[in-house]
């Protein structure tokens, strides 16, 4: 039995050793925010957070994160949304919409990491993630913008 705290609750999923953590999520336990692109940790779109860091989990084993911390997109969609995901909606960032969730997981752990940032600075840490309909400008419009109404530039 592997166990983790998942979006605020403990979970127990009884799956093989080896069973990446993406396949947990959206087929164990139903979470489809979550994406599957490339099934090798580069593009992007299966990005959660584990102990409050940006991981791949499409290659994330699920014994690795046993009795650890995991936020899916959804814990960002209870209640009031992320000033990253209003930022998102502002500046009418998605096309198809697909890597969106890995690309604001990533956002939000980037602008997270420092108490404030320098516009350049920022821009220049956000080139992780792949985006299939090329909306590259939009998301780094919205990062700034989130960033900004968290009050995270200088």
């Amino acid at each position: 039995m592997k166990e983790f705290i998942l979006n605020g609750k403990k979970r127990s999923v009884d799956v093989p050793d080896g069973t990446p953590l993406l396949w947990v999520i959206r087929e164990e336990l139903k979470l489809k925010g979550t994406k599957f692109g490339c099934g090798k940790g580069i593009c992007g779109a299966c990005t959660v957070h584990v102990e409050g860091n940006p991981t791949r989990t499409c290659i994330l084993p699920v014994e690795s994160v046993q009795d650890q911390k995991i936020d899916t997109i959804e814990s960002y969609t209870d209640g009031e949304l992320h000033p990253i995901q209003k930022a998102w909606i502002k500046n009418n960032v998605p096309q198809c919409g697909y890597c969106q969730s890995g690309q604001i997981m990533v956002a939000i752990s980037i602008i997270e990491q420092k108490e404030t940032w320098q516009e350049d600075e920022l821009r220049q840490q956000f080139s992780t993630n792949l985006c299939r309909c090329g909306t590259y400008n939009d998301i780094e419009v919205a990062m700034i913008d989130g960033a900004r109404q968290m009050g995270k530039l200088k």
